[in-house]
């Protein structure tokens, strides 16, 4: 790595993972969730460069990318595309004049633990050094989700840039994505030990080739239909939300919507309750109780929003038979990636060995890219 920056001065930013316990698959229907920051992440160790050439290098992807500050192509398709829509959506309200060489890093597989916003995050904490920007933790937030959503590609909400930017270690975040607000949880010191377990199915994935869009467009349309029903006034499709629509307006009229919009509604508003409970038992310290939510809220993204491969279904499935296991679910859109776990310490070590066996026994061929790992909770990034 040294020889990649050729001597010159180096800096760090450093933006955790994060995993969402309960609020799955509504925060780009403006619902409320819950999140945690984990102490793992994305690491990017840079120079920075007065000729405004950005140089990027990746320990997780192939080859070294280049590209002017001065002049950002289109949506390439490539993994530096999340680079160079940063700079692309600063420079709307910036001025960008320097560069960076970059050595990204992280420290755990890709794949439903949100990567694509802590890169977008901790290059955007490199770039606003690089050029004396300076910004509000809302700032990050909107503008790490705007390189997802105009450069990118993917029409997500918030989640996950909040919890990376907003995250206390030992809390847990309650956002609501409809007007920003949040508070950080803290529960009672009844509370017994527990860390979070990531199982990695050996599939990656990538939000834009996946079924991801076509969800959030179904959730849309579900509640542009439930309007029309009830008489409401609507406005423009793109900036239409469930959050919008009255639970009760949806069970006047939920058999008039096609099946797969009326599942996609129904995850939403059940959802919506489960998040709403999980907080009042997070904040009692009902490890149990917030387990089982999460529990359903995994069989809700399968049989509701209709998320899950094969391989993330049968890691869901045999992490509900374990002892120590409080919740499971899919992490990240659902549909590669891996499952959380909320787990007792204690029963960790048996946890892995079923899983693993298990789970290879039926995918075999995902030996060599299959992983697990244990995190505690963390505090959100330090921009």
């Amino acid at each position: 790595m040294n020889d990649f920056f050729k001597s010159q001065q180096t800096h760090t930013a450093f933006c955790p993972y994060r995993v969402c316990p309960l609020g799955a698959h509504i925060d780009h229907q403006h619902g409320i969730v819950t999140g945690f920051a984990l102490d793992k992440g994305i690491t990017i160790t840079y120079s920075i460069n007065d000729d405004g050439m950005c140089r990027v290098k990746s320990a997780n992807m192939e080859g070294e990318k280049e590209f002017k500050v001065s002049h950002i192509p289109h949506k390439i398709g490539d993994w530096a595309d999340h680079m160079r829509g940063v700079i692309q959506i600063l420079k709307r309200d910036y001025d960008i004049t320097k560069g960076v060489t970059a050595y990204i890093e992280g420290s755990l597989p890709i794949g439903g633990l949100s990567s694509s916003a802590a890169v977008i995050i901790a290059f955007m904490s490199a770039i606003c050094k690089a050029n004396g920007i300076e910004m509000t933790k809302p700032d990050v937030i909107k503008y790490a989700m705007a390189v997802e959503n105009k450069y990118v590609g993917v029409n997500c909400g918030k989640l996950d840039q909040s919890t990376e930017v907003y995250s206390q270690a030992g809390h847990l975040l309650y956002l609501d994505t409809e007007d920003d607000s949040y508070k950080l949880i803290s529960p009672q010191n009844n509370m017994p030990d527990y860390e979070i377990g990531i199982f990695f199915s050996g599939v990656p994935r990538s939000l834009a080739g996946t079924a991801y869009n076509m969800r959030v467009d179904e959730c849309k349309a579900a509640a542009y239909a439930l309007m029309a029903f009830e008489g409401m006034e609507y406005h423009k499709f793109e900036n239409t939300y469930l959050r919008d629509v009255p639970y009760e307006v949806f069970i006047r009229h939920k058999d008039k919507l096609p099946e797969n919009w009326r599942k996609r509604a129904e995850h939403f508003y059940n959802e919506q309750s489960r998040v709403k409970r999980g907080a009042k038992l997070w904040e009692q310290g009902d490890l149990v109780g917030f387990g089982k939510l999460i529990n359903e809220s995994g069989k809700s993204s399968i049989e509701s929003y209709e998320t899950g491969s094969p391989e993330l279904k049968a890691l869901y499935e045999a992490l509900l038979e374990c002892e120590g296991v409080y919740g499971t679910r899919f992490s990240g859109a659902g549909f590669k990636g891996c499952c959380m776990a909320l787990v007792d310490p204690k029963y960790k070590d048996e946890i892995k060995s079923y899983v693993t066996e298990k789970y290879l026994a039926k995918f075999p061929e995902l030996r060599d890219n299959y992983e697990v790992h244990y995190c505690k909770t963390a505090n959100g990034v330090d921009f």
